[in-house]
């Protein structure tokens, strides 16, 4: 099995990033600690007194582009799966909720979609002016 240069440990904005070591005396496989990746800002920051070769910066930034790929994959098929839970609710409310259940759910539901209808409404008109 070959093993990658670089190890990328997923967090929240970005990646710790480890420069794999598998040729040391021990024979062991080990994961030296090279830079935080910033996946918003694009930012590169090497830890300590490492430096980084212009294949690893680049295979980084290769990196943080796959990465906001992926996540923007993800929060479009967020969206469609929340309107196939939209479209469920509706239905349960329809055909199976109980007045109490109803009750019990509708004031978040009934906010929850008042935000997002100001949000898209907001967005769409902003466009508009824009074209």
């Amino acid at each position: 099995m070959k093993l990658p240069e670089l190890y990328f440990r997923i967090r929240e904005n970005g990646a710790a990033v480890f420069r794999v070591d598998a040729e040391n005396r021990q024979g062991r496989l080990n994961l030296d600690p090279l830079a935080f990746a910033n996946v918003r800002s694009g930012e590169i920051r090497v830890q300590g007194s490492r430096a980084l070769s212009e294949a690893e910066r680049a295979a980084i930034k290769a990196w943080i582009a796959g990465r906001r790929e992926t996540l923007r994959a993800r929060d479009k098929a967020g969206t469609a799966a929340a309107v196939e839970a939209i479209n469920a609710a509706a239905h349960w409310a329809q055909t199976k909720a109980s007045d109490a259940e109803i009750e019990e759910v509708a004031a978040d539901l009934l906010m929850a979609m008042h935000d997002l209808r100001t949000v898209l409404v907001r967005r769409q008109a902003e466009a508009t002016e824009k074209s």
